[in-house]
């Protein structure tokens, strides 16, 4: 067991990781926003080029592990590093790809493209064949960034998705996860026979690595949850400070500003441009007096 190359899949994320710093030389996104994207990168080229690699083909438990560290940690890394002026070329070039700032879209898509590969039929054409296991892993990786685009990246996202919501969204999430966890985790059939050679090479049945493969995403899908919700009580925090803030400036000032466009600015991300417009409505109302 050693270090793998896998140049089909590993080709993408060169390409992006060069598209995505072509484009910071044009716009000035936050440091540790570029940290996360090259990030997620750096984690998904070492875990398809690790030992880990090798070891997929023969342990469901590690292939496990590899699509959770690629499709899920990777993909949210990806997406943190994202912002609006960074995506506006691609967005001008395939418009449609806004429909996944939706959650319902984004976590249909991602839950039939999850459910399909898991298809023993699908899984273990996978292991057998390098050209479809490069393609698991785009779509892995593809609706793994949907998914959590719809959540923390920059597209529009309906008014009514609040934190309230989001914590909803988090939480179907991972039941969608837990329902094959569970089921790898507790069941005594063999769901994967094209493991079994390697399973016997490492002295391990089929039921105890599918159930180590089940514990597996249970753990990491318990830890990003936990992790989530206390972003999201923190931007909850922040949020309602902000709120009051940009209420009591508009006091101050004499500017009139519902608490609704209050709200809708500040979740969206732009109270600093509102507080900026309070001023300046403020300052040329004093102007004309």
């Amino acid at each position: 067991m050693g270090i793998e190359l896998a140049p089909l899949q590993l080709l993408p994320m060169l390409v992006f990781g060069f598209l995505y710093w072509q484009r910071n030389r044009v716009v000035n996104t936050p440091g540790w926003r570029q940290w996360c994207f090259y990030g997620g990168l750096v984690l998904m080229a070492l875990t398809l080029s690790s030992p880990l690699a090798s070891l997929s083909e023969e342990l469901f438990w590690a292939h496990m592990l590899e699509h959770l560290l690629i499709a899920d940690l990777g993909a949210l890394l990806i997406v943190l590093g994202l912002t609006g002026p960074v995506l506006a070329p691609l967005l001008r070039a395939i418009p449609w790809l806004r429909i996944f700032g939706h959650p319902v879209v984004a976590l249909v898509a991602w839950t039939a493209n999850f459910y399909v590969w898991h298809l023993p039929v699908l899984y273990q054409g996978a292991v057998a064949n390098d050209t479809v296991h490069a393609l698991q892993h785009m779509l892995f990786v593809s609706f793994g960034i949907a998914m959590w685009m719809a959540l923390l990246g920059p597209l529009p996202k309906p008014a009514w998705f609040g934190n309230g919501w989001k914590i909803g969204y988090i939480v179907a999430i991972r039941l969608i996860q837990s329902v094959l966890a569970n089921a790898l985790f507790w069941s005594s059939g063999v769901l994967y026979p094209q493991y079994a050679r390697g399973q016997a090479e490492w002295g391990i049945t089929a039921a105890n690595d599918q159930s180590a493969a089940g514990a597996i995403m249970m753990i990491e899908g318990s830890i990003v949850t936990i992790l989530l919700f206390g972003w999201l009580f923190l931007k909850a925090a922040r949020e309602s400070e902000e709120r009051q803030e940009l209420a009591e400036l508009a006091a101050r000032e004499g500017v009139e500003m519902t608490p609704e466009r209050i709200a809708r600015a500040v979740s969206a991300g732009r109270g600093d441009a509102l507080r900026e417009r309070i001023q300046f409505q403020a300052s040329e109302e004093r102007s004309a007096q």
